[in-house]
């Protein structure tokens, strides 16, 4: 059996322990839930910030700890299942279970119940809360302060349309590995639009491309999903879709056509597949 090494909590001979039995190692260790305690971390390929970042933990997601090695640990982000090294320092004990998520693109978290006072963040959208206390227009939540309680949606209210989700990031700078408002790839824009919407979603394009059924160019619309080699569209019509993109170094919407032709162009090939979800 063959092991996709991004999603399997595998290294140097130290597993979890939900893997004995299915793959070898010479210690499983038992995971040690922590959660995000920053707006947005960084899941590294390496136990160093310089390395590459190939996926972010949102405030509030959990990331299962395996081992620690200096200033980090290395472990499985729940969320996703995406495996790599995250800063120690950025993650804390477990605390309550969300009682929401962030439903606005970004918020802030005030320091007191006023927006006078010292703001933190931004906190990006589908990072997960809990909601101790509400005054007036703000919530006190765990571990960051008081948010606008009108940014926040219960856990289990999402939304329906996640290509209008995907297109409320137009302008977000691109950013590998990145998955938070401030900055995203095509991969990461389109599980957090799909997340969302209460819809799993792997985080790298390959592995969303088994999502949904193919489809054919003709039938490409709303909500669909457009692949190329290492690259992901969403649909926002027949026409038109919205992608975080290298060559904008943003998040764009564009003509299918014209991005079709410039990837092409640009030796990255043909689209590889359409599909819907």
């Amino acid at each position: 059996m063959t092991f996709d090494p991004r999603l399997t909590p595998l290294r140097d001979g130290i597993a979890s322990r939900a893997l004995e039995g299915l793959v070898a190692a010479e210690v499983y260790l038992d995971p040690q839930p922590m959660a995000c305690a920053v707006p947005a971390a960084g899941i590294h390929r390496a136990a160093d910030a310089a390395s590459e970042q190939m996926d972010q933990l949102l405030f509030g997601e959990v990331f299962e700890v395996i081992e620690e090695e200096g200033a980090f640990v290395y472990g499985q982000a729940r969320r996703d299942g995406y495996c790599g090294f995250v800063e120690a320092a950025r993650l804390t004990p477990r605390g309550p279970s969300p009682t929401h998520r962030v439903a606005a693109i970004r918020t802030y978290a005030f320091a007191e119940p006023t927006i006078k006072s010292k703001a933190a963040g931004p906190y990006s959208i589908n990072s997960l809360v809990h909601v101790e206390a509400v005054e007036g227009r703000l919530a006190k939540v765990t571990g960051a302060g008081w948010m606008t309680f009108d940014h926040l949606a219960p856990v289990g209210v999402f939304e329906q349309d996640w290509a209008a989700v995907a297109e409320r990031f137009a302008g977000a700078p691109y950013l590998w590995g990145g998955r938070e408002s401030l900055g995203l790839d095509c991969s990461g824009l389109v599980q957090a639009a799909l997340f969302a919407c209460g819809r799993a979603c792997p985080r790298d394009a390959d592995l969303q491309e088994g999502l949904g059924r193919p489809i054919d160019r003709a039938e490409f619309g709303r909500g669909d999903l457009v692949f190329w080699k290492g690259h992901v569209a969403v649909g926002l019509d027949a026409e038109r879709i919205v992608h975080a993109n290298g060559h904008h170094m943003a998040v764009a919407v564009e003509r299918l056509d014209e991005a079709l032709a410039r990837i092409k162009a640009n030796s990255y090939g043909e689209a590889t597949s359409y599909r819907r979800l």
